[in-house]
């Protein structure tokens, strides 16, 4: 048999196909949206079962349905949070070896050697995921029901993934990200972290890394880190920057945060509290030292950034500040005690 896939060209999409925004969350309950999807007469219910491959390097969507590889590469993410996913492949099997090339290339692995000229689904788990402890397969059955929600298209699902994993999730798209925000906010799910396929199938199974934030607010600058923690492998970064917002200009001489360099910080720390979530952190930590522990009105600046983001700032004493200090400066070293 020959295969009829049709691979695009790198950074390109399928022919005729229109790449869409998508916003999609996980749960066991979704609010309000129950009660609102259920004034709504179903467009299509449709069940399916299809094999995903994960990687811990990538949240690519990369699936086998009805016999055929579709893989979707994440395009964009606009202002809203809302991604962008763009087809790039779609094809049956025996994949030609340069079909198998982007589908390692989409699961973040292209060092992985592709020896065969075409692939039957069977040799490529037997020789490109199972011995790669990067990547695992996983079956997933899916009920969806479709539903229009203004001019944008809402799916309700009921997954499971291998033999004891089940969880609900609930995503809208469109061609137009502006009917997305549209439908989201109709539905009052606008709080709820967008989650993509890949990502909430590797938390609901297990097989993931895990993300935090930690944002310190100095007198000068906000400092954002985020780290990657997997089983085994220790920490990575993920992103680590500073942006110099000056909070302590002005306070030497009246003692109290002035509202301009207020306002730069909270604009700042709100920034990297989006920056984190987009990077689909589980958990942010903000701190801050001398600026805010000295400051008369420190409160009025973590009251802000709660109403902006919800997340607290906890000031840190000057001996916890000192620690913290030590545990960074010598946590790669070898420092004997004595």
């Amino acid at each position: 048999m020959t295969a009829t896939h049709h691979l695009a060209e790198p950074g390109a999409a399928l022919a005729g196909i229109v790449p869409r925004w998508e916003w999609r969350t996980f749960g066991d309950s979704f609010g309000p949206a129950e009660g609102l999807l259920a004034v709504h007469e179903p467009e299509r219910v449709q069940e399916s079962e299809e094999l995903y491959l994960l990687s811990l390097e990538s949240d690519a969507s990369v699936k086998v349905r009805d016999g055929l590889m579709d893989v979707k590469q994440l395009e964009s993410v606009d202002g809203d949070g809302l991604e962008q996913w763009r087809p790039v492949l779609k094809g049956a099997f025996p994949l030609q070896a340069s079909a198998v090339s982007a589908v390692v290339a989409a699961l973040g692995v292209p060092g992985q050697r592709v020896a065969r000229g075409t692939y039957t689904l069977g040799q490529l788990l037997h020789d490109i995921v199972r011995p790669n402890k990067a990547l695992t397969s996983v079956r997933v059955r899916k009920r969806r029901v479709h539903y229009r929600i203004g001019a944008a298209m809402a799916e309700l699902s009921e997954v499971t993934a291998g033999a004891a994993h089940s969880a609900r999730t609930l995503a809208v798209e469109s061609e137009n990200p502006a009917a997305v925000v549209a439908a989201v906010n109709e539905l009052q799910l606008a709080d709820r972290p967008n989650v993509c396929v890949a990502r909430g199938l590797k938390s609901l199974i297990g097989f993931e890394s895990v993300r935090f934030a930690v944002i310190d607010v100095g007198t000068n600058s906000v400092k954002l880190h985020i780290g990657e923690r997997r089983a085994g492998d220790g920490w990575r970064t993920i992103a680590d920057r500073a942006e110099v917002t000056r909070l302590g200009e002005g306070l030497q001489d009246g003692g109290v945060l002035q509202p301009e360099p207020m306002r730069r910080t909270v604009d700042a720390i709100v920034g990297m509290v989006v920056e984190a979530r987009r990077a689909g952190v589980a958990e942010v930590a903000a701190v801050a030292t001398a600026g805010m522990r000295i400051a008369g009105n420190s409160a009025e600046l973590v009251a802000a950034v709660r109403a902006g983001c919800g997340v607290g700032i906890e000031v840190i004493s000057g001996e916890e500040e000192a620690r913290l200090a030590y545990v960074a400066a010598t946590s790669t070293l070898d420092v004997a005690d004595g």
